[in-house]
């Protein structure tokens, strides 16, 4: 009997799938518990419009993170920090400041987990890359200054 899983069963499959599974299994389990449904043509019809819809969204989310990363290259944010003698910073400029500068100058938000960068510890120009998307990355430079 072919079925669509509710929900994610251990040994079987995930929510969403369409599974073979004999008929009393089915029947005397799974459908029962509410874990499956049985096949229907309005539930195959259901599956691929999801399955058409996460292909749309994730389409879409490449195309953001493509446009964003195109925004944000070779550009340069400028970051004021405190510093001591000889342009040591006290302390660092960390990801979370670089993202709330990248919102504030171009408007583009930026997870402060997504930025990739090494200890900023004095004035100068930095490198960051930005992991928008798996396989889009941007670069940008950060300028430290007072």
């Amino acid at each position: 009997m072919q079925i669509i899983l509710n929900a994610d069963v251990k040994g079987l499959g995930k929510k969403g799938e369409k599974v073979n599974v004999s008929d009393g299994y089915a029947r005397n389990y799974l459908i029962p518990r509410a874990l499956a449904t049985q096949v229907n043509a309005q539930l195959l019809t259901e599956l691929k419009n999801k399955e058409a819809a996460e292909v749309n969204r994730a389409k879409k989310e490449l195309e953001d993170a493509q446009e964003s990363a195109r925004q944000l290259n070779e550009k340069t944010v400028k970051i004021c920090a405190k510093a001591g003698q000889g342009g040591k910073l006290f302390g660092s400029v960390t990801s979370k400041e670089i993202a709330a500068e990248i919102k504030n100058q171009f408007g583009i938000d930026i997870d402060k987990r997504k930025i990739v960068l090494e200890d900023i510890k004095a004035f100068g120009t930095y490198s960051i890359g930005i992991k928008m998307h798996p396989g889009v990355v941007a670069s940008l430079y950060v300028m430290v200054g007072e």
